[in-house]
């Protein structure tokens, strides 16, 4: 059960406040001013604070400035009954995670303490996560995301996420789910962009046994299968047009009539949909349906790229260290020295969060630790690319060196340079190389190297 402080010098406000939130459910200490608040803070840390901002002896900003040394800093909602643009603006910029002007209503108050406390465990600081974490960091940029999944994931609306490949869209799919109104319902991820056209409309609606040659016996689809819960569509701008009216047709009735079956069946299901594409481009271009955006598009969370929040590298690093080097089973190494994490600030990291963990699993693998300013910038220039292609490191040239090498060898050493800068994501590597997924997919077939790894897992 949450544990909340309310600060408030008007004991009228404060009691009204704070018997709202124990008639929720939530454990509620009272202090009535700044000396009383930091009294209570240190018997006994609040999962959330509730404060005035203009009070005896010092400010809720005061209060803020003093929360944010403690480990792993609660969420601060302030409230103030002289309310301008200048405090509001002042008070968001500096870290306040809401603002509420007096008088409120409380169920709003409510409301905007449910999104917080959800938020906060959204962005569980990195030294704090378990295995079943979800997202890093603290730039401005990703705060924003973890604030638009704690409001919109109770609530009953499908949600697009939009981002670049290896942004971590899945990761904040999952957080939707876990923080939504029925966590307990099952999570079911379907990668639109690895499913051949002929198969997703059996993969999504099932099948009756007979209802094709393969047919075999009677499969349930991913959205019987996420009934009561969430259905993840990935990568859904791949999907064709004739697909994108019969997933129009369930987002407006929710019925859902597996192939070869005679009736169809209600199903109550969250939808979350995922893309790197720009679907309003696609709408211009005729290849994706307007109708079917603005279906699916209930709520957007668009989560900007690694190059944009740079600042959070060093707690992406130390999340990726700590877990690989327990899967190496090697001991812990350090933080990287300031000449590594100079190179690795100024990299461009065109695959995002998943490019990160290739290149710091990669360099682990090398050398045992992040320390060798060599042996990254070794990594940052070539990932998984063979040596003889030279150096690549975002749109750059290659240097080729001699001996030279085949043409066919060429293309396959290309092929994999994009497909690791895709974090082995075919469908994008496919975009990029100009061919079919399945042209793709034969050329790799035929390659002795085979596939490229997915420290994040799956292709968001």
């Amino acid at each position: 059960m949450a544990r909340i402080l309310v600060v408030d010098d008007n004991l009228a406000i404060r009691e009204m406040v704070a018997m709202a939130l124990e008639k929720s459910g939530y454990l509620v200490d009272r202090a009535e001013g700044f000396a009383a608040a930091l009294t209570a803070i240190q018997g006994r840390k609040p999962d959330l604070i509730v404060s005035d901002i203009y009070m005896p002896g010092g400010t809720g900003l005061d209060l803020l400035q003093e929360v944010q040394g403690l480990p792993d800093p609660p969420p601060l909602i302030l409230m103030t009954a002289k309310g301008s643009i200048e405090t509001a603006a002042l008070a968001l910029k500096d870290g306040v995670f809401d603002y509420l002007a007096k008088p409120f209503d409380l169920d709003v108050m409510l409301d905007r303490v449910k999104v917080a406390l959800a938020t906060h465990v959204i962005a569980v600081p990195s030294e704090a996560r378990g295995p079943e974490s979800l997202i890093i960091g603290s730039h401005p940029a990703i705060v924003e995301v973890y604030k638009a999944a704690g409001k919109v994931a109770p609530l009953p609306v499908p949600v697009l996420i939009l981002g670049e490949t290896g942004t971590g869209k899945e990761l904040v799919a999952h957080a939707l789910h876990r923080f939504g109104a029925h966590p307990e319902g099952p999570l079911v991820p379907v990668h639109c962009g690895a499913i051949p056209d002929s198969l997703i409309e059996s993969e999504l609606f099932g099948h009756r046994k007979g209802a094709f040659t393969d047919a075999q016996r009677d499969r349930k689809g991913a959205l019987a299968q996420a009934n009561g819960g969430t259905v993840f569509l990935d990568e859904i701008g791949e999907i064709s047009p004739m697909f994108q009216v019969k997933l129009l047709r369930f987002l407006e009735d929710g019925l859902v009539q597996p192939l070869g079956a005679e009736g169809a069946e209600p199903v109550k299901v969250r939808v979350v949909a995922a893309t790197h594409r720009d679907l309003k481009a696609m709408i211009a271009a005729g290849s994706f349906r307007e109708d079917l955006y603005y279906r699916l598009a209930g709520f957007e969370i668009r989560i900007p790229p690694l190059r944009d929040r740079i600042s959070d590298l060093p707690a992406l690093i130390a999340h990726f260290q700590h877990r690989f080097l327990q899967d190496l089973g090697l001991g812990e190494s350090g933080s990287p020295p300031p000449d590594v994490m100079a190179l690795l600030s100024a990299h461009s990291w065109p695959g995002n969060v998943r490019e990160l963990g290739h290149v710091v699993r990669r360099v682990l693998i090398e050398v045992g630790s992040l320390r060798d300013a060599a042996a990254v910038e070794r990594v940052l220039g070539r990932t998984e690319v063979p040596e003889a292609i030279g150096s690549m490191a975002g749109p750059t040239l290659w240097s080729f060196q001699e001996p030279f090498v085949p043409l066919e060898e060429v293309e396959r050493m290309y092929i994999l340079a994009v497909l690791s800068s895709t974090g082995g994501n075919k469908t994008e590597a496919a975009r990029i190389l100009g061919i079919e997924r399945k042209t793709l997919a034969r050329k790799l077939k035929r390659s002795e190297s085979g596939d490229v790894e997915d420290p994040e897992g799956g292709e968001s």
